[in-house]
């Protein structure tokens, strides 16, 4: 009989261990090793030490080149929506690997299920594979979608074999889909699909596949409930652009943000609007930022942030009460709490607006996830406008960030933020004193006479808008 090796694989780094433990000693994660075997000899997980394979390799040799010789372009194909052209930067590049992860229900599928429609109107050949559906479940969503393009071919399989057997490189297919990555097995691979190896080995065997035969990849990935994609770390490694699709199931618009892109910029981000035919573009995200924001209510600001290549204004709303429990909750939605944390003691060391007493709440509307550290300014408007019950002066903005000290510092990318405040009505801006510094402040004050400029040199200034201490 074929003997069987036993071993056991971390399902959060891939580190394999060849005795069971309740923890990985290479991450530290508790009761993720599941066990897994390899039929026969030779093991994905175990070193072949084989004389003879080795003495014939050994003779192999890499063509080494010269940096500053000639490149070779890398030619793009526009995928039709021009949401996900701007978040690969420019299009499809031929060949490319795209993995694309994203939370159960937030549209992975309706989008991939869209651009493979847009794709196929414009003459590419797509191939759409499908493990979690069948083909006339496939076929109903399109249905629902309005995208029933003939052209496209479809298939429903989770073996990797079959799916390579079944594409052509005579036909020269343009993209092909597979949805999802975690359903996907090798045959020669014991283990159920879905566990670290399957989904190492699947994801490897198809990129090499693609890559050989210059055809573009897109990948649906699941996610863990940390939000991060499922399976090995290795697989973000192994392919050239990782895309992330956020947002609230209960919310109407989704955010496809790139977290990692060999050919464009990270960080960019495409917005759609899901509705009930699918996902629309939106061109203007301000605009749907701020559909209900009330300029003279106290509690509330408007930051004029930049994701990616893109000017984005978004409402940050704060709510002040009263707290009789000895630690007061603190609690928020789209920004990171221990900075909320910080801004909160500024304001109470250098302003003098004690909020240790009280329960604050903040909230980025729309469910936006912000990380700029410029921020921090039209944070601690929103807090001291709430504490006060005080607006801010009609159409107004802030950026800025702020030290401990109670110094707000210079920011970048002010003209695109500040021009795209200006497009949507906003005529009063606080900005950082220090970006006078810059050479280019003179003629980017004269280029906007519309806007008003209020200078913020410490967080104190800002008492001639909220009252003194």
């Amino acid at each position: 009989m074929t003997k069987k090796k036993t071993a056991y694989s971390c399902q959060a780094c891939g580190a394999v261990h060849f005795k069971w433990s309740g923890k990985c000693s290479d991450c530290g994660e508790w009761n993720t090793l599941i066990e897994e075997f390899e039929e026969g000899g030779s093991s994905h997980f175990s070193r072949i030490d084989d004389k003879k394979n080795n003495k014939n390799q050994s003779n192999n040799k890499v063509n080494l080149v010269g940096l500053g010789g000639d490149t070779q372009d890398f030619p793009r194909v526009e995928s039709g929506i021009k949401e996900l052209d701007r978040v690969l930067g420019g299009g499809l590049v031929q060949g490319s690997v795209v993995l694309i992860g994203g939370n159960p229900g937030i549209g992975k599928s309706t989008l991939l299920l869209q651009t493979a429609d847009a794709l196929a109107k414009r003459k590419n050949q797509v191939i759409y594979i499908s493990g979690e559906e069948s083909t006339d479940q496939v076929r109903l969503r399109a249905k629902r979608l309005g995208t029933v393009e003939e052209s496209i071919q479809l298939g429903a399989t989770t073996n990797v074999s079959e799916i390579i057997n079944s594409i052509k490189p005579s036909e020269k297919p343009t993209v092909v889909i597979i949805d999802s990555i975690q359903t996907m097995f090798l045959e020669e691979l014991s283990s159920a699909p879905g566990t670290v190896s399957q989904v190492r080995a699947a994801a490897g065997e198809l990129t090499i596949f693609a890559k050989k035969n210059n055809i573009t990849l897109l990948i649906v990935s699941h996610v863990t409930k940390d939000g991060q994609i499922a399976g090995p770390k290795v697989l973000e490694h192994m392919v050239d652009t990782v895309l992330y699709f956020e947002g609230e199931k209960d919310l109407h618009f989704r955010i496809l943000r790139a977290m990692k892109n060999r050919f464009g910029a990270a960080n960019e981000i495409g917005v759609f609007e899901m509705n009930d035919i699918g996902l629309n573009e939106v061109s203007n995200p301000s605009e749907l930022f701020l559909t209900s924001y009330d300029r003279d209510t106290s509690g509330t600001s408007v930051f004029a942030g930049i994701e990616g290549s893109r000017p984005i204004l978004v409402e940050i709303q704060s709510l002040i009460s009263p707290s009789f429990m000895p630690t007061p909750r603190r609690a928020v939605v789209g920004w990171d709490l221990n900075r909320l944390a910080m801004i909160i003691a500024v304001l109470n060391n250098r302003f003098g607006l004690n909020l240790f007493d009280k329960e604050v709440y903040l909230n980025i509307v729309g469910g936006l996830e912000i990380e700029d550290t410029s921020a921090d300014l039209a944070v601690a408007c929103a807090l001291i406008s709430a504490a006060r019950d005080i607006a801010l002066p009609s159409s107004t903005i802030a950026i800025g960030e702020i030290g401990l000290t109670g110094e707000v510092r210079m920011v970048s990318g002010l003209e695109t933020r500040l021009k795209e405040a200006v497009k949507l009505g906003f005529k009063n801006c606080l900005i950082p004193k220090a970006n006078e510094k810059n050479k280019n402040f003179s003629a980017l004050k004269k280029s906007l006479p519309e806007m008003n400029f209020h200078m913020i040199h410490h967080i104190r200034d800002l008492g001639k808008f909220f009252g003194k201490k």
